[in-house]
This record gives C-alpha cells, sequence and structure tokens, in this order.
C-alpha cells in the first residue's frame, strides 16, 4: 500500500489550489484524478460558456492567467489553464483515477481507487466539486420517449437537441445561458422561479468582490441558513429578465410533472416540446467519504472546510465554505491555503 502524508482528490482549480499549498509546506502527497486531463470537467461544458468572472480571479498561486487581466475566459481557456498549470508546476496529478472509497483505520485514511489499489494517509482532502451529481425530478421519466430530454451537465450545443420547440427547466444562471444559446434554432420556453440579476460590472469589480465575496459567513445557526439559502440557483449575471424576453425566450411558471407525456407546469398548462433541458442543479457528490463525514442531508460536517467529525478530512470549494467566494475561482486559494495548514499541522 502507497503512503503518503495527504492525498487530494480532484484536480480542478480546489485540488490544484491545495496541491500547491502541500507542495510549498514540504508534504508528501498525490492528487487523483478521474479524467484524462486536469479541467476535464470544463471541457464538457457548453461551447458557448464564457465567465463571467474576469481572469485576474481565476489565478491559481504562482501564475497570472494568461489573458488579460479584465478578460473573460471561455471553457476552453480555462480547462487549458488549469492542465498546463499542473505541467508547468509538475504537480504529482495522477490522472484516470476515481476514488470509490473511504475508510478511516485506527486514525489512518485510506483510499480505494476504482482498479482496486488502496492508498494510506494522514489526510485527505476532498476536491471533486461540490455540486456533482445531476439532479433531475423523479417524474422526468414520465415523459414520452419521443422527446429528447437532457441534464445541462450533458449540454453542448444546440445540434444536441431534435428539431422543435425546448423547454429549459430551470432560471437560474445555466438555465438562461442555455436558453439564450438555442433561441436562435429553436422556439424556448424557459419554467421555474427568477433568481433576479446581478449587472456584470459588478462581478468585474475588485471593491466588489472584497466588500462582497470576500465577506466571512456567520458562525452557528445563522450561519447553516445563509448556507441552505446559498445552495439555490445563483441570479442572472450575463442575462436578464429584460435580454431574454427581448431575445424570444418565453418565461412560463415551474414544472410540477408530467400528463399525457409532456411538461405540466404549476398553472396547469400542457406544453408540447420536442426537448427538455433540465437546468435542475445538482446533488453534493460526496457519497464516497466514511460513514459519519456527511450530515444528514449529504453535505459535509465541518468548520472552514475542516472536518469536525473525521480528523484529517477536509474540503476546498464548497459554497460558503468559509466566505462568499468560496464556491467562486477567486475564494478556492485562500480556502486551500486555510484547510492545509490546519491538516498538516493535526
Amino acid at each position: 500500500m502507497e503512503t503518503f502524508d495527504a492525498v487530494v482528490v480532484g484536480a480542478g482549480m480546489a485540488g490544484l489550489a491545495a496541491a500547491w499549498q502541500l507542495r510549498a509546506a514540504g508534504a508528501r502527497f498525490v492528487v487523483l484524478e478521474r479524467d484524462e486531463r486536469p479541467g476535464d470537467t470544463w471541457r464538457r461544458r457548453p461551447d458557448s460558456l464564457r465567465l463571467f468572472t474576469p481572469a485576474r480571479f481565476c489565478e491559481l498561486p504562482g501564475w497570472s492567467f494568461p489573458l488579460d487581466p479584465r478578460a473573460h475566459p471561455d471553457r476552453a481557456e480555462m480547462a487549458d489553464y488549469l492542465s498546463d498549470y499542473a505541467a508547468r508546476f509538475a504537480l504529482p496529478v495522477r490522472t484516470g483515477v476515481g476514488v470509490r472509497a473511504h475508510t478511516v483505520v485506527d486514525g489512518r485514511h485510506r483510499l480505494t481507487t476504482d482498479d482496486g489499489a488502496v492508498i494510506g494517509t494522514n489526510a485527505v482532502i476532498a476536491a471533486t466539486g461540490a455540486f456533482d451529481v445531476p439532479a433531475v425530478p423523479a417524474f422526468a421519466t414520465e415523459l414520452d420517449p419521443s422527446v429528447r430530454q437532457m441534464h445541462s451537465a450533458g449540454y453542448r450545443r444546440p445540434a444536441d437537441l431534435v428539431p422543435g420547440p425546448v423547454l429549459v427547466v430551470g432560471a437560474g444562471t445555466s438555465g438562461a445561458d442555455i436558453a439564450m444559446d438555442l433561441v436562435g434554432d429553436h422556439q424556448v420556453w424557459m419554467a421555474g422561479r427568477s433568481t433576479g440579476s446581478v449587472p456584470v460590472a459588478l462581478a468585474r469589480s475588485p471593491l466588489v468582490r472584497q466588500l462582497v465575496f470576500g465577506r466571512r459567513v456567520p458562525a452557528g445557526r445563522l450561519g447553516q441558513l445563509v448556507r441552505e439559502r446559498g445552495r439555490r440557483a445563483a441570479p442572472l449575471v450575463w442575462q436578464s429578465p429584460a435580454s431574454l424576453r427581448a431575445a424570444g425566450i418565453r418565461r412560463v411558471p415551474r414544472v410540477v410533472g408530467v400528463s399525457d407525456g409532456r411538461p405540466r407546469l404549476a398553472d396547469d398548462r400542457v406544453l408540447t416540446v420536442a426537448n427538455v433541458v433540465w437546468c435542475t442543479g445538482f446533488r453534493p457528490g460526496y457519497g464516497w467519504l466514511a460513514p459519519g463525514a456527511l450530515g444528514p442531508d449529504g453535505w459535509p460536517v465541518h468548520r472552514r472546510g475542516v472536518s469536525t467529525s473525521t480528523p484529517g478530512l477536509g474540503f476546498v470549494g464548497m459554497p460558503l465554505q468559509s466566505t462568499f467566494a468560496s464556491a467562486f475561482l477567486s475564494g478556492m486559494p485562500d480556502d486551500a491555503a486555510w484547510v492545509v495548514a490546519r491538516l498538516l499541522q493535526a
């Protein structure tokens, strides 16, 4: 059995931020990544994706993003930055290695990989992404088989859909972006509650980042309520209710079920559509962790990313982990530094 001081699971932004801190601390560690390259999660996102976060806020320690600081990276630029970062600093990333189980034996962590290998370590940092498992309503299986349906996690481009009207379910950022991507080729309805909108100028502002995103999440019950609220759909940035209307996207109430194989809305209307794109979010994907690491809601039991129930276990990249920026690229490096320091001193 191989042994390490620490093992990072996931080689995305959060995992590479943790890897940098472990390298700086002189730890013996490895990063396990189930995909073939760091950044592959970004390569699977829609072709039209462009981050609303400017490049200056997308940087990992030690290397500025190779774009104009004011530019907004697209999915390929973000993916390449992560791959190039891992190579530039020769970080010990093992690709094509997924983790299927985690146990704790006599205070030591053991990770079992998909090929059955076992790795021992003093510390585990879970950086797999808090939103890992696509969430789709149970009644989706009742849609007529002729209706092409997919989750936003599987959407790439308009050609993925069949000719005919599209219902985008979910009015958050991903739903609005996908609806705008489709409206040139399809009649588009978008269902769901309004999430509001934020001018893109605020997302670009260093002052707003400092005053709002840098705020610490409160402790105790108030912090728990903030986190529960923060897991809901985020407000629109690139789009706005007015721009969606101007593009010809028709807003409808939320989808509550299926009637005769077609989606049924809260106002009892039934829509005849050829496609449904579920932009209904994700569930936490931490099911591989040892019993006791998670609460009854499937979320880690932690304080600022360090487990309060399983010694030697940490997290990076969770929403509202310590600040309002924790799930955003700009917040992950600071969280990684705090978590690594606490795990290595334990």
